[in-house]
């Protein structure tokens, strides 16, 4: 397998003077719609455009319509057969949108969102490794009880910029402050069922948008934008303060679950491409969460590559600890490669230069234990 990238750069939303296109990756779509609805009722479509199959099996749609602020979702038809999951009638989340919106405990949208945000001149603190000292901590959990902290504020993204959260920090010496997984998060559906939800977070769906239930109530009132924009003044106030923010990540497996479990995006795309599975369909999970991103396909490794990216340079993100890693490293035999693509890229791309990589050396797969196998 190569380490070059596929042409990834524009998927999901991008502008170009008044137009906008939205690009979708599916090796398998024979068919593929993006579908516009309405911004106050989801279940209310407004327009749906064809989707058209170019090169590197990129889908596309161009339109006036796709501006920032856009409700949408994709829509794919393709083969039948035990590796593919494809309903025509489901509208799914894009994989690469920066915005989620919650409908209801089934139901998602994707929002186009702008990059726009005054970082007001401050830099990262870029700490050396050797003097870095890290706080693990939960977004919400950190500053839930803190009664220095407005209620409105009080677990949420705002709460941790909030000058008695930054004053604890720099009192008790930590220089960075490493985030358990803050992007899009769905709770799995037996949770649901006894009216709870997943707190600690590793089940992502999306790894661009952040997760709406760490916003302000405000912020989730007014939708995805601010919710970002939220999530970037509590990392420039942190900045400000000279501490770094790291997140946890979980690109090992996705909340779609097993085989039998609910679609919400990569699966109802090309669960052929996007899961590591043998011909009659059976998963090879090597993360016990029910499935593992099959990172065989160089289209998976440029989702991992392409969400860092923007973590580390639009939102600022200082490093990331990495779940699970072993699976991220995973070849098309399924074996542990230190000098897998992945790993290669993330060492070697320009973007992530000087971004702190921290990886949790194991998985629950056969050779999984690989402390001390992943390179400098």
């Amino acid at each position: 397998m190569s380490i070059s990238a596929v042409d990834n750069a524009c998927l999901g939303v991008s502008f170009t003077g008044g137009t906008g296109i939205v690009r979708v990756y599916s090796a398998s779509a024979t068919d593929m719609w993006l579908v516009i609805v309405d911004a106050e009722d989801s279940s209310k479509i407004l327009n749906e455009i064809d989707m058209h199959r170019g090169d590197n099996d990129i889908w596309s749609a161009t339109s006036p319509e796709i501006v920032p602020g856009m409700h949408y979702g994709i829509r794919a038809d393709g083969p039948v057969g035990p590796r593919h999951a494809f309903n025509k009638d489901l509208v799914l989340l894009d994989p690469y949108s920066h915005g989620v919106k919650r409908i209801n405990n089934r139901d998602y949208i994707s929002v186009a969102t702008s990059n726009d945000f005054d970082w007001q001149g401050v830099a990262k603190p870029n700490i050396p490794m050797d003097q870095t000292i890290i706080y693990e901590a939960h977004a919400r959990g950190l500053t839930r009880n803190n009664p220095e902290i407005p209620d409105d504020l009080r677990g949420t993204y705002a709460g941790l910029a909030h000058p008695s959260t930054i004053a604890h920090l720099l009192k008790i010496g930590v220089t960075s402050v490493e985030l358990l997984p803050i992007h899009q998060l769905i709770s799995e559906p037996h949770l649901i069922k006894m009216g709870l939800y997943n707190y600690w977070g590793y089940n992502t769906i999306n790894y661009f948008a952040p997760h709406h239930r760490y916003a302000t109530v405000a912020a989730q009132n007014a939708g995805p934008q601010a919710m970002i924009d939220e999530l970037k003044t509590a990392i420039r106030e942190l900045h400000r303060a000279g501490i770094e923010v790291i997140l946890d990540v979980v690109y090992n497996h996705t909340s779609e679950g097993g085989s039998r479990g609910l679609t919400y995006s990569y699966r109802g795309l090309d669960s052929s491409s996007y899961y590591r599975q043998d011909d009659a369909g059976n998963y090879h999970d090597t993360t016990g969460c029910g499935n593992s991103l099959n990172f065989g396909n160089p289209h998976v490794v440029d989702l991992v590559i392409d969400s860092l990216g923007y973590w580390a340079n639009e939102m600022q993100i200082d490093g990331f600890r990495f779940d699970l890693a072993t699976t991220l490293a995973r070849d098309t035999s399924n074996t542990f490669d230190p000098n897998h693509p992945l790993l290669r890229r993330i060492v070697e791309d320009e973007g992530l230069s000087g971004v702190k990589m921290i990886a949790e050396p194991w998985d629950v797969g056969l050779g999984g234990w690989q402390t001390g196998g992943f390179p400098d």
